[in-house]
């Protein structure tokens, strides 16, 4: 028997030098698409001679922005802050404006809400709380009710997508290692950030894009959504959608034999809630309570968050360290947000927005329109695709708000009516793993979860489920409670 013919170690070494390497002028290859675009956005914003040049300057830093946002992997708060020194460098923007922009109640109350976050997840209330939940659950039909029933509540208490996915890992991997079945766990791995995402319209605390809208919305109309009111418009449908996508993701991914698997319960037993638990419970109940109650008392759910991230960080009383509230926070959320909303009011301010919704009038024809179901379509179909081509959730609100906000005005619309539906719609973002941190956090799990090809199988359906389910509730609930454009 002859010895196989062993290759040479500095071969071996070459041969993987020479496959790792990157490919020489990768960058020029990857720029090209931005830069290309930011060239045409450039020669096209100074043609208009119609726009004056604070809107065109604007218009030109918003432009930049969404490309960058859309072809490249540049962080997003990096880009908003450096589009918003370009216009205040230029004079597009005023100094004042950056720095009163992270002065806005929208800024103190992400703070306030992402230290609540915080604590909700040191404690691993959460985790224990949805345990309880599905310690009930004695098929895999009834776990996925019960896990769709408790995901649904914590966009009240945990103002993230991603933050909401990252606490309930470790329930997915209890839940996974107690059924030990391939197909489950692809179900299971699809139906959590699914419902995390559906259920983040329920409340205006859900998403950090909520809050921008709504900020931008009384920039405009001197109007605002208040914390009731929005739990009124968006948590039945939340609720709705929720189900809904429980019931279309067991349909698709498992049958019969599946679903009626019985589960084995002591897997699932957890101890007594800890005192630190209750703790943080009671000041989580108490929170809410009085951002429902705002009408009543007159403080703002800004003042009442920020009011609750103290106590909560509280010496020899809180459940966290001021360190660790300040660990807590998302701050390259918080900078992007004070960027975004510098962006949006300077469209705003420069009436850029309004020039770009009369062109867009113009060129469509929609202005000639009375059809109700014909604008209600066309809001929901360009929301629900905006995730296809900007894949933060800020970003969207930040650059579509204000355009939807002057389409209102122009039709003579309900403002209030325009801006949720937008951003219902915005909510939705299932086509691709990438559309979401709370769908790559799950895709991205150690064990084997759901392909992209399963997710696009997912969202071929629900996105017409979803349209299906904005035209019913529009036409059978939020007309009739003031939400009738």
């Amino acid at each position: 028997m002859t010895a196989s013919k062993k290759v040479p170690k500095t071969y071996r070494y070459r041969e993987n030098l020479q496959v790792s390497h990157p490919r020489p002028l990768r960058w020029v290859v990857d720029a090209a698409l931005p830069l290309a675009l930011t060239l045409t956005a450039g020669i096209s914003v100074l043609l208009p001679t119609s726009l004056p040049t604070e809107g065109r300057l604007a218009l030109f830093a918003f432009i930049l922005a969404a490309i960058l946002w859309s072809t490249t992997s540049i962080n997003a708060a990096y880009v908003a802050l450096g589009t918003v020194m370009l216009l205040v460098l230029t004079g597009g923007a005023s100094q004042e404006q950056l720095f009163e922009a992270l002065s806005s109640d929208v800024i103190w109350l992400m703070i306030g809400a992402f230290i609540l976050g915080g604590a909700v997840q040191k404690t691993g209330l959460a985790e224990r709380l949805t345990q309880i939940v599905v310690a009930r659950a004695n098929t895999v039909r009834s776990l996925f009710w019960m896990l769709t029933s408790v995901l649904i509540p914590l966009s009240f208490v945990i103002p993230s997508t991603s933050g909401r996915a990252a606490v309930t890992i470790p329930v997915f991997r209890s839940i996974t290692a107690a059924t030990n079945d391939k197909r489950i766990t692809r179900a299971i791995a699809l139906l959590m950030p699914t419902i995390i995402l559906v259920s983040t319209i329920g409340a205006i605390v859900g998403a950090g894009s909520h809050l921008i809208a709504n900020d931008l919305l009384y920039q405009i109309t001197q109007q605002r959504i208040s914390f009731t009111q929005w739990a009124i418009y968006g948590l039945p449908f939340a609720i709705a959608a929720s189900y809904t996508s429980c019931w279309v993701i067991m349909r698709l991914f498992l049958n019969k034999s599946r679903l009626d698997r019985q589960l084995p319960q002591q897997k699932l037993k957890q101890k007594p809630l800890s005192s630190v638990e209750i703790k943080t419970l009671v000041i989580v109940l108490l929170m809410v309570l009085l951002w429902f109650s705002e009408s009543w008392h007159g403080y703002e759910i800004a003042t009442i968050s920020v009011a609750g991230a103290l106590i909560l960080t509280l010496p020899n009383f809180g459940v966290l360290s001021w360190q660790e509230g300040m660990k807590a926070v998302s701050w390259n959320l918080i900078i992007f947000v004070g960027a975004a909303l510098v962006l949006g009011r300077s469209l705003i301010d420069s009436d850029a927005a309004q020039w770009i919704i009369g062109n867009i009038f113009e060129m469509s024809g929609i202005s000639q329109t009375n059809s109700h179901l014909f604008i209600l379509l066309l809001l929901a179909l360009i929301s629900l695709t905006s995730h296809l081509y900007m894949t933060s959730h800020t970003a969207r609100a930040a650059a579509l708000v204000p355009p939807m906000l002057y389409l209102a005005t122009s039709l003579q619309l309900n403002p209030v009516a325009v801006l949720f539906l937008s951003t219902l719609g915005m909510d939705y973002c299932l086509t691709f793993p990438v559309s979401s941190k709370a769908l790559l956090i799950f895709c991205e799990l150690d064990n084997q979860t759901y392909q992209p090809a399963d997710l696009l199988r997912l969202s071929s359906v629900l996105l017409l489920v979803h349209l299906g389910l904005i035209i019913l509730f529009y036409f059978g609930y939020w007309r009739w409670i003031g939400l009738a454009l």
